[in-house]
Parts: structure tokens; C-alpha cells; sequence
């Protein structure tokens, strides 16, 4: 099996546990705190690596605290940092609720500035597929992802466009759906309800997949959090129901979700089939601290 290159940031996630958002000009105790390696592109990498996929983690990594932090923890994992920048690593302020639902504070720094350039020497003989993520895209540099994407048109792409979906430059994000490979394939997308309708304008999740799909004339997925997921292909679509789960946090459960879906196809699964697989290990991200798993559910 070939690799896929992980394109995207790798962060500390400074987890906050609050019984509830302060409303302006409160004061709210922290009922516990903890410091954890995360980001999207490291999440996704790590539920590859999980399921035995090749992947390169294509990730800078900065200076300051936060980056010699991100540092350590990829070296206890035998993973070096892919370059090394001067400016200052950012990290990503989690404040998580009673109920599990997390709402993110991020400070960016170099973990979001790219170069296509890295990516010149590297072996594409062993390489198929590249994953991306919206929030790189959205910052300054994204335009270097987006130029790698189509110089590269061997690679697969898979592509994240996250929360912030709304604030990609129409022009980038209309790049990206047009993008296509040199097998003719649009990009495989990876949202959650409230992105595809906030994109698509539409009310209903098929909807929304419908709009999708002929854009990329490509699977995509929709996850709607503990209500499983829902998948569009050339044959139509379906609902994926997902699996109890009592929520610690949603740190991380969509990467984990997306890095699954991931493995699933490239092992030859029927994107049905990886959107069930990709529910259970969803749910089992939520009842843990943090973005990863030691372990594959079921394992």
C-alpha cells in the first residue's frame, strides 16, 4: 500500500474543562486542565498510522514552548518534526463543556505556514494520496496547498474544509472542488452537517450532499455527530447510523472520523463500510481526554 502525505498543522491542544461558556465578564472555575499533542493534520495521521496506512506527516513545526512541546511528543513517537521553522508554534485552547462539546480558541503560528517547496524531494513513486485541511487552506500560505494539489495530479486528494468553511476565499475553495486528479476524480470531502449546509445554503444533509457531489463528482462524507454519518457516491447516498457513546470530549472526533475513512478506502472498503468502521471509532475518540486513541475499538 502507498502513502498518503498528510498536509496540515500540529499543535499542543491545552484541553479546559468548564462547566459551561462564560457569558462577557464572568468568571468561570476550570474544573481540570491537561496539555496534549493535536491538530488536524496530526490527528489524521495518527488514526492512519493506527490502522498500519503509510502516511507522512507533512507538518512544521515552530519554536518557543509550544513547539518544543510538539517536539517532544513526535520524538517519544519516533516521528521528526518534517521542517523546522524559526517563528513560534502556536497551539489551540480547548474549552470543553460538561456535555463533552468543545469550542476552540486557536492562536496560529508556523504550524500554518507552507512552502510546496518541502514537498519537491520527496518520493511520489511511494505516494498516492494527500490529505488536506480548510484551516491551512484559509490562511496565508494556503494558496502553496492549493498549487501543490494540482501540480501533483497523481495524488488522490482528500480535503477537510472544517468549521471555519466559510471563511476559505471563494476563489480557493472553488479551485479545490474543481481540482481534479489524472484519473479525472474531484476531491474527496469530509464535513460535518452544520459546514455542508452552512456551504451548500441548503436545509436537508442530502441536500447538501446532492450540491456537494456535483461539484467534485466525488464520494464525501457528512458526519452528524452522534447520529452517525451520511455518505454520497455515483449510486446515491445513505444514513450510517453511529454508536453510544458517553462523550468526555469532541476533541478531535471528526480527524479521527476523516483519518478512518481514509485507511478504510485505501484497504478496499466500500465507502459504506468505512463510514461504519469510521462511526465506531468516532465514538470511541469522544470517550476519551484528547484527539487520539492508543488503540483501534474492537482491538
Amino acid at each position: 500500500m502507498k502513502q498518503t502525505l498528510v498536509i496540515g498543522s500540529t499543535v499542543i491542544d491545552v484541553l479546559l474543562n468548564v462547566p459551561r461558556l462564560p457569558r462577557r465578564g464572568e468568571d468561570v472555575n476550570i474544573t481540570a486542565s491537561a496539555c496534549r499533542i493535536g491538530g488536524c493534520a496530526y490527528n489524521v495521521y495518527r488514526t492512519l498510522r493506527l490502522f498500519e496506512s503509510p502516511a507522512l506527516l507533512c507538518s512544521p513545526v515552530g519554536g518557543g514552548v509550544y513547539g518544543r512541546m510538539v517536539e517532544e511528543a513526535l520524538a517519544a513517537e519516533g516521528v521528526s518534526p518534517f521542517v523546522k521553522l524559526e517563528a513560534e508554534n502556536g497551539c489551540c485552547y480547548c474549552l470543553v463543556e460538561a456535555d463533552g462539546e468543545r469550542s476552540f480558541l486557536s492562536l496560529h503560528g508556523a504550524e500554518y505556514l507552507f512552502s510546496r517547496a518541502w514537498m519537491e524531494g520527496l518520493d511520489y513513486s511511494r505516494t498516492d494520496s494527500v490529505f488536506i485541511c480548510g484551516i491551512e487552506v484559509e490562511d496565508p500560505t494556503g494558496d502553496e496547498i492549493i498549487d501543490f494539489v494540482y501540480e501533483r495530479p497523481q495524488l488522490a486528494l482528500y480535503f477537510a474544509p472544517g468549521p471555519r468553511i466559510g471563511r476559505i476565499g471563494k476563489d480557493r475553495m472553488a479551485r479545490l472542488l474543481a481540482r481534479r486528479s489524472s484519473r479525472g476524480e474531484g476531491p474527496i470531502l469530509h464535513l460535518n452537517g452544520a459546514e455542508a449546509r452552512e456551504f451548500s445554503g441548503g436545509d436537508t444533509i442530502e441536500g447538501a450532499a446532492d450540491f456537494l457531489f456535483r461539484r467534485t463528482e466525488n464520494r464525501l462524507v457528512i458526519t452528524l455527530g452522534a447520529g452517525g454519518c451520511y455518505y454520497r457516491d455515483k449510486n446515491g447516498g445513505g444514513f450510517v447510523p453511529g454508536f453510544p457513546a458517553r462523550p468526555l470530549d469532541t476533541v478531535g472526533a471528526g480527524d479521527a472520523h476523516c483519518g478512518t475513512i481514509i485507511a478504510c478506502l485505501k484497504q478496499g472498503m466500500d465507502l459504506r463500510a468505512a463510514c461504519e468502521r469510521a462511526n465506531a471509532v468516532g465514538a470511541a475518540v469522544v470517550e476519551v481526554p484528547g484527539a487520539n486513541l492508543d488503540r483501534l475499538p474492537g482491538r
